[in-house]
């Protein structure tokens, strides 16, 4: 099993309602494309997140390519699409191929920030 797979876990239309959806806490959806060169790019970086962040937020990654209607349902017109969660409640995105500090300091203020919600995304 390779170290992407203990720290990120790929999730399926069906499992996203259990793992997202119905999860306290937060949780870090990276929506990405295997052919999509920044999505690759930031896949290790991501992973290193996770076990810096391991315990205190769940990190899990969706292929677009094989969950359009979770694509759709989030308004996912760009990968790589972070969408930050908490307690199933979407609250923050980032698009783009961000710098490993600016997720890391995203990532840190997010666990600070108020339990209800850090900033609404755009509906």
């Amino acid at each position: 099993m390779s170290q992407n797979m203990k720290n990120v876990v790929e999730l399926t239309e069906t499992g996203f309602e259990t793992e997202v959806r119905q999860a306290p806490g937060l949780v870090l959806v990276d929506f990405y494309a295997p052919w999509c060169g920044p999505c690759r790019m930031l896949a290790p970086l991501l992973d290193q997140l996770a076990a810096e962040f391991a315990g205190r937020i769940k990190f899990a990654k969706v292929n677009v390519d094989h969950a359009p209607t979770l694509a759709e349902d989030y308004q996912i017109t760009g990968v790589p699409a972070l969408l930050l969660f908490r307690n199933g409640q979407p609250v923050d995105q980032m698009v783009g191929l961000a710098a490993p500090q600016t997720l890391r300091k995203w990532l840190a203020t997010a666990l600070t920030a108020t339990p209800q919600f850090i900033t609404t995304v755009a509906a």
